[in-house]
């Protein structure tokens, strides 16, 4: 097995990206706006392919100089976090295509599922996409090639 090097990831950073998210999905959902969630999909992608959580400039410009955030850097593979970011934005991209369709019902599921999902990692602790990063790599699939860090399950955050 090849030595993987841990890079140094900010979790404050990815914390403060997935309470943006939820916050303007329960917005979106609340005033019917779903222009709102098709925005959060594009910052979302647009994250990915910049290798940062999309809404990094929320945790930059207001969370940290606010102090309603600090610095939580972890050794970690950015990777799986960059995929789970991929799959909520084509998720919430999906649920953008169906407002535009006519089936807002499938919209606002999808919505949800991603609000819920992004719950689940800001408030406990567990990403299901850095999981199933995780084991799409134990299965061989090309491009999955981390492994978790030393100690850590597949999933929950490293320990510090």
């Amino acid at each position: 097995m090849a030595i993987q090097v841990l890079k140094r990831v900010d979790h404050a950073a990815i914390k403060v990206n997935q309470l943006t998210i939820i916050f303007l999905c329960i917005l979106a959902f609340v005033f019917n706006m779903p222009w709102v969630v098709a925005l959060v999909a594009l910052v979302m992608l647009v994250g990915v392919l910049r290798k940062a959580p999309g809404f990094d400039f929320v945790y930059r410009y207001a969370a940290l100089p606010l102090g309603l955030a600090k610095p939580d850097i972890l050794s970690d593979h950015p990777e799986p976090h960059r995929f789970a970011q991929l799959l909520g934005g084509l998720v919430l991209t999906a649920g953008s295509i169906s407002f535009l369709i006519g089936t807002a019902a499938a919209g606002w599921a999808m919505v949800w599922l991603v609000i819920a999902l992004a719950a689940l990692n800001a408030f406990g602790g567990f990403c299901v996409g850095c999981a199933l990063y995780y084991w799409f790599g134990r299965l061989s699939i090309p491009g999955f090639t981390r492994q978790p860090p030393a100690g850590s399950i597949p999933g929950m955050r490293p320990e510090g």
